[in-house]
């Protein structure tokens, strides 16, 4: 039995009940708000596990409302939009989200979606270059902890998220290797992620713009493969 708490977020009080009657359904606990002010007040106040958010509302629209979000929480957000343009995702992606369905879309698939963000909701376990798990990286000024979910500039503490704090270490822990963005996928997201690749560039941008490049280490593009983490000392 799930116990687990949804929030739903739509303006659309029909596409609210059809969401919650599937979800109840699969044992799930459900809440609903039909704006993104009612949302984050009601995560301020309410433990809620995965919130599912409209983009086109008023007052306060799905990008904005997941801006405000971002700043206090990392709780997994699946879009769920009519705007189905590849930059529509995209644009969603970077704001944040976990994940983005377009409208009008298959109920079990957006449970199928939900039911694989909460399988790979445990913190992915990789290995340094020494091969020991979860050992604290250090790279000059940058400090990476995937056991405490801490990364440090010159010992200041920057601002980021489960998963790019995940896709970091995996490559800072095996410097000079070049990784695909389906190995990547595979590796911080688990094998049955069902989103698109572009998932990687977008958490790999948001990386750059926080932590920039150092003076012995650099997060590199591969063109045409992936990415890797370059060291003069590797």
């Amino acid at each position: 039995m799930s116990n687990r708490k949804i929030l739903i977020v739509d303006d659309d009080d029909n596409i609210c009940q059809l969401i919650t009657l599937y979800l109840v359904k699969e044992n799930y606990e459900t809440m609903i708000c039909h704006n993104g002010k009612d949302a984050i007040k009601a995560l301020n106040e309410n433990n809620c596990d995965l919130m599912l958010l409209d983009v086109m509302m008023p007052e306060m629209d799905g990008y904005e409302t997941l801006t405000e979000v971002r700043k206090f929480s990392d709780i997994p957000i699946i879009m769920v939009s009519a705007k189905g343009e590849p930059m529509d995702k995209i644009s969603g992606l970077d704001y944040g989200a976990d994940d983005y369905v377009t409208k009008p879309f298959e109920p079990q698939e957006l449970i199928s979606r939900i039911k694989a963000i909460f399988r790979r909701s445990q913190p992915a376990q990789p290995s340094d270059v020494r091969g020991e798990p979860n050992a604290d990286l250090k790279y000059d000024d940058l400090f990476v902890s995937v056991k405490n979910y801490i990364v440090k500039i010159d010992d200041k503490t920057i601002d980021m998220t489960p998963k790019e704090i995940e896709l970091l270490y995996k490559l800072a822990s095996n410097p000079m290797q070049v990784f695909t963005r389906e190995q990547l996928l595979h590796s911080v997201w688990s094998s049955d992620y069902q989103g698109d690749a572009r998932t990687v560039d977008v958490h790999i941008k948001r990386i750059r713009e926080k932590l920039g490049s150092g003076k012995c280490w650099r997060l590199n593009t591969v063109w045409g493969v992936g990415y890797k983490f370059e060291t003069p000392q590797a």
